[in-house]
């Protein structure tokens, strides 16, 4: 006998539901071990990247194995709009993707075309294989895909600023995320995500953003930065990730009991 299976909220759904903003960290190391830490810690939702981090297919379904017993959202950021590699991503059983670097509205466009089942969209279709549909045991998945999907761009630079408005009114756009590193950088200010600029921008992509009727978050590792956007609107905050924890925390610990950073104790 089969069992139907029910699939965790979305992203989006959890975004709605809330009555505060919620609060994320970067899982980078690629660890299913760490991202599982990271998942019981109480925080809302973890973005497991594949841009920036050493992580692949495989290591992102072991992610979601490991996090699918915790109450956290799990983000799947996508190394770009790369439909193929999307599609993957969706099929391992990524409910939440979110895709880089996006700049203009026909971007958008183009992202929703990538999480979409036809005709809304050019999504392959492969539920009898793959987890998304947890091997066709959710009822209909196919019809109600787009229930089980949310899509988040990020806006991370100056010409996104410029279009975040028609950016976050796409239809099937769920959220946007700023990004002030690559914002920073293109304005000339690379390394300066907190210059008094660079916010200013994301103060602006925040505007339009949720004049569109739309949720935006922002990443900060700055504790006080962080709350300035919290305050200044943002729905959803990435405040660390797990390999900058480890990295400071063991330099604290040299520095305690080493004197020097990066030199072994003698």
């Amino acid at each position: 006998m089969q069992l139907p299976v029910n699939l965790p909220a979305t992203f989006r759904e959890a975004l709605a539901a809330s009555d505060r903003p919620l609060i994320g960290m970067w899982v980078c190391s690629g660890s299913p071990l760490v991202a599982e830490i990271c998942a019981g810690s109480g925080l809302d939702w973890l973005l497991i990247d594949m841009e920036h981090g050493p992580n692949q297919l495989e290591s992102v379904l072991a992610q979601l194995q490991a996090v699918a017993a915790y109450p956290v959202r799990p983000l799947v950021r996508a190394p770009g709009l790369l439909p193929v590699m999307i599609k993957q991503i969706l099929d391992l059983g990524a409910q939440n993707i979110l895709l880089p670097m996006i700049d203009t509205p026909e971007q958008a466009e183009a992202a929703v075309r990538a999480v979409r089942y036809p005709p809304r969209g050019d999504r392959g279709i492969g539920s009898a294989l793959a987890r998304s549909a947890r091997w066709n045991r959710v009822d209909d998945y196919l019809v109600n895909a787009d229930d089980h999907v949310s899509l988040f761009v990020q806006i991370e630079s100056i010409a996104g600023v410029r279009n975040a408005a028609e950016i976050a009114a796409v239809d099937g756009v769920d959220g946007v995320l700023v990004g002030p590193s690559d914002l920073a950088a293109s304005m000339g200010l690379i390394g300066r995500q907190s210059a008094p600029d660079v916010m200013a921008a994301v103060g602006r992509a925040f505007g339009a953003v949720r004049g569109a009727g739309k949720p935006v978050g922002v990443n900060a590792f700055d504790p006080a930065v962080a709350s300035a956007y919290i305050e200044d609107g943002a729905s959803f905050v990435l405040v660390g990730a797990d390999v900058t924890l480890l990295a400071r925390g063991s330099e604290t610990l040299t520095e305690r009991f080493a004197g020097t950073p990066g030199r072994a104790a003698t």
